[in-house]
């Protein structure tokens, strides 16, 4: 039987920086495999898992959901087939619902020897309450969904702020698992043992939630509730009408100065768009390379692998391109 963990989290959350952990210290020995659904047209995490020796199958699609109860299952099936492993981690993108891809999961499970094992979710503490508000069709259902709650940034957190971000987040999710210790004073396998316990509680409930939720599901839509001919439902979006990505290559060299200037600035300002998030693997003027990663008011430079070209993506709302190509010189 084939474990699968799903670990979500809005944009920049941290999923990638938790999978690792995971991988290194609590699924070290067995056969994983991680199935990335990229929202953008860039995939730069692969870049950064292939330094891991894992198996990445990206899938780069707009409509997540669909995409997802489409070809998801399909992959999933051919997953199992060709590497047989003992576990299938599933990042979905930072924007997908959290509850699509448990019920494309579940929908494999009928017919193949897999398990749901575990739905995670990463919040990021100190941006929980401004992702909740301005973004909260996609930041609440992967937060109502999850079996476990693991909170990234809780070191640079006052008592008082991690504590409200909890009861946030206790108002969406009564029953979750919800992890506040900062992740370097836990070993992964502290945090599989919460996650597995935790779920196991959950699946029962999600499931007779699910029913309920469902049972007026249509054989043509494609079972993210939005009937794609006629959508009656205004409340009801998907990810491609709210969030956009914008992503190049480029063999353009960038100095560590330069590119903080221009994280700065993407950060800072909104002339860009409001921008959640940018990443990227760029040829440095020094000879080396360099990935960085963004998300609002903060940005991680650091040394790192080559690629076969540059490579970055931003991803946000109301994204601005030409003022994007000019920031980044590539106009």
């Amino acid at each position: 039987m084939t474990k699968v963990e799903i670990i979500s989290g809005f944009l920049g959350a941290g999923k990638t920086t938790l999978i690792k952990k995971l991988l290194k210290e609590a699924f070290a020995g067995e056969q994983v495999v991680l199935i990335e659904n990229e929202f953008g047209e860039i995939g730069i995490d692969g870049g950064f898992m292939k330094e891991a020796g894992i198996q990445i199958t990206e899938m780069n699609s707009g409509c997540i959901c669909c995409s997802l109860v489409g070809d998801f299952g399909t992959a999933l099936k051919e997953v199992i087939e060709t590497y047989a492993p003992d576990r299938i981690l599933i990042e979905p993108s930072g924007v997908g619902k959290l509850s699509d891809v448990a019920k494309a999961v579940r929908g494999v499970a009928q017919s193949t020897q897999v398990e749901l094992s575990s739905s995670v979710t990463v919040v990021d503490g100190l941006k929980c309450r401004m992702y909740m508000k301005n973004f909260g069709e996609f930041f609440n259902n992967q937060v109502e969904y999850a079996g476990t709650i693991v909170i990234s940034r809780t070191q640079k957190m006052s008592e008082e702020k991690l504590a409200a971000c909890v009861a946030m987040l206790r108002e969406k999710n009564e029953k979750a698992t919800i992890i506040t210790t900062p992740w370097e004073e836990l070993s992964g396998e502290q945090i599989l043992a919460a996650m597995q316990h935790q779920d196991l509680i959950m699946k029962e409930e999600l499931e007779e939630m699910h029913e309920h939720e469902h049972h007026h599901d249509h054989d043509d839509e494609c079972g993210c509730g939005h009937d794609h001919e006629h959508d009656h439902d205004h409340h009801h979006h998907h990810a491609d009408e709210i969030f956009s990505s914008w992503g190049q290559e480029t063999p353009k060299k960038y100095s560590e100065e330069q590119l903080r200037d221009i994280l700065k600035k993407l950060s800072d300002d909104d002339e860009c768009g409001i921008i959640l998030r940018a990443k990227g693997i760029l040829p440095c003027t020094d000879g080396t390379w360099i990935h960085f990663d963004m998300v609002p008011e903060e940005f991680e430079i650091r040394r790192g692998a080559a690629d076969y070209t540059g490579r970055l993506c931003v991803i946000g709302s109301h994204l601005n391109e030409d003022e994007l190509q000019k920031l980044f010189e590539l106009a």
